[in-house]
Order: C-alpha cells, then sequence, then structure tokens
C-alpha cells in the first residue's frame, strides 16, 4: 500500500509542478486571443470606408485598355497602390492625379505645415 502513496504522491507533484502552469497558461492564451480577436473586430468596425472609385472610370479607359490593366483586374485595391515601384514608390502620374488627391489619409499619419 505504501507504493500507492508514493505514487499518488509523485503524481500529485507533478500536477502541481506542470499541470497547474499549463493550465493556467492554455486559460491566458485563450482569453488574449479573443482579446485580440474582438481588438481586430472594433478595428475593423472602425475603419474609414473608402469607396474605390476605378480609374478607368474617371479617364473613361477603352475595354481594350481595361483587358491589360493592373488597376482594372485588382478592383478592391486603389489603383496608386497597383502601381507603386518595386521599392514601394508611387508614380509620377499617381502624384497629381485627383483620384489619388481626393483620398481620405489614414489616420495614422499626421500632417503637418
Amino acid at each position: 500500500m505504501e507504493w500507492l502513496d508514493g505514487i499518488l504522491a509523485v503524481g500529485l507533484g507533478f500536477f502541481i509542478r506542470i499541470g497547474i502552469p499549463v493550465i493556467i497558461t492554455v486559460l491566458l492564451v485563450r482569453g488574449l486571443r479573443r482579446l485580440d480577436d474582438r481588438w481586430q473586430a472594433e478595428a475593423q468596425d472602425d475603419a474609414p470606408q473608402v469607396e474605390n472609385i476605378g480609374c478607368w472610370e474617371m479617364k473613361e479607359c477603352p475595354a481594350e485598355l481595361r483587358a491589360t490593366c493592373k488597376a482594372y483586374s485588382n478592383p478592391d485595391i486603389p489603383c496608386w497602390q497597383v502601381f507603386r515601384d518595386g521599392q514601394g514608390g508611387l508614380k509620377e502620374g499617381c502624384l497629381g492625379c485627383e483620384i489619388f488627391r481626393g483620398s481620405p489619409v489614414p489616420a495614422s499619419i499626421s500632417i503637418s505645415h
């Protein structure tokens, strides 16, 4: 019977030293994931919804040009984002475009004059 008490003592010690911290960690991870999901949903709700006016409509591009246009094939992305160069810079033509100039500035960017 002493061997059973020894096994129970070792098992209880193992549970206290390893089991309880693992359970607490799992619960914390689940709680933090739920909190992150809630914050992500709130951020999406607060994000301004910008209507993407296609440059092909504004410039009245013919159907032949639209067929090969990267902006037309990606209507969910603003055209100036589609046409960025390899280093992330904007094309010269985008800087003066009415669509680009009329788009809202992201809240995280502050403009000081």
